[in-house]
């Protein structure tokens, strides 16, 4: 069994989407980390391909950023053999391999974003918010459920005419409940993708921070958002 990524941390963080990012230049891996984090998201990060594809196969990520020059595998065998064992989660490749034929090759092994090293972060920032997006069939940049607005660029709150302060943990929680709206969403499903590897969230958590939202959205005379479901989760939407 691998030991835990470098950079992986043992407690909660205030994150709304878990990526897997696989780097072996270690002041690129610090620094987009840390940016990463810093815009909202959980992340999990090796310098090792092999390493990488046993965290990949093991752990639910919503998307893994992947060089290609990496030690122990390299990345296009390691993307190939994530497809292979079935794993769907989005890849964006982060290369400073620029030729076509690289290009080609890694979006037919089944990348579905490749970015040419030097990049801006801003843009990387936004190819990771469009992908996450398409993973769960949303194009608009703002999500409405009910009167209730997520925008997910800004990453602010409204419910009707009036904006909601949340803090990043209650936003994270919110964001992945709209991406699942009208779905019934598990306390497993939450730790799995707005904690890290081996945070210590737990049921009662995922709850207290449930009845932090509530308190939030949901003020006196407004209707109810976030359903329970007994025994399996909650659900965002509108009482049917």
């Amino acid at each position: 069994m691998y030991s835990t990524p470098l950079l992986t941390v043992a407690f909660l963080v205030d994150v709304k989407m878990r990526l897997l990012l696989i780097e072996d230049y270690r002041p690129l891996q610090q620094s987009l980390t840390k940016g990463l984090r810093e815009a909202g998201f959980a992340v999990d990060a090796t310098a090792d391909g092999k390493e990488g594809l046993w965290y990949a196969t093991g752990n639910d990520y919503d998307l893994i950023i992947l060089d290609l020059m990496l030690p122990g595998m390299d990345g296009l065998s390691l993307l190939r053999e994530l497809r292979a064992k079935g794993r769907q989660s989005h890849v964006l490749i982060l290369t400073a391999k620029d030729a076509l034929e690289d290009r080609v090759k890694g979006l037919d092994l089944g990348a579905d974003d490749y970015m040419v090293k030097p990049f801006a972060f801003e843009e990387l920032l936004a190819r990771v918010r469009a992908l996450l997006r398409r993973e769960y069939r949303v194009k608009n940049p703002c999500l409405k459920v009910e009167d209730l607005q997520i925008d997910l660029v800004r990453q602010r709150v409204r419910r009707g005419q009036d904006e909601i302060q949340l803090t990043p943990r209650e936003y994270a929680l919110l964001e992945y409940l709209a991406m699942r709206a009208g779905q019934t969403v598990s306390r497993t499903e939450i730790w799995e993708h707005v904690y890290e590897f081996n945070s210590e969230a737990s049921s009662n958590v995922v709850d207290v921070y449930i009845g932090y939202l509530r308190k939030k959205i949901e003020r006196l005379g407004e209707a109810r958002l976030i359903h329970t479901a007994r025994g399996r989760g909650y659900v965002l939407g509108a009482q049917s």
